[in-house]
């Protein structure tokens, strides 16, 4: 798997709502393909934006739905 790149819709925002630390909102994602090695997901939102998302906290596979917030899946 080649290609990853972090887009807007992973990282930390100053939105005053969601995370109580950096404001930020969980991000539903579906995960698209995995890259077990690294523990990276290429993941992609209802809208259709793709990003490399952190999966090392959730059991996840191709076609699972997560809640990703600053880049790391989280649920």
């Amino acid at each position: 798997m080649t290609g990853f790149q972090i887009t807007s819709a992973a990282l930390c925002s100053s939105e005053p709502r969601g995370c109580i630390t950096c404001g930020d909102e969980g991000i539903p994602m579906r995960v698209l393909e995995v890259d077990e090695v690294r523990a990276l997901a290429l993941c992609e939102t209802e809208a259709g934006e793709r990003s490399t998302v952190e999966i090392a906290l959730v059991d996840a596979g191709p076609g699972d739905h997560v809640l990703v917030h600053a880049g790391t899946a989280i649920a």
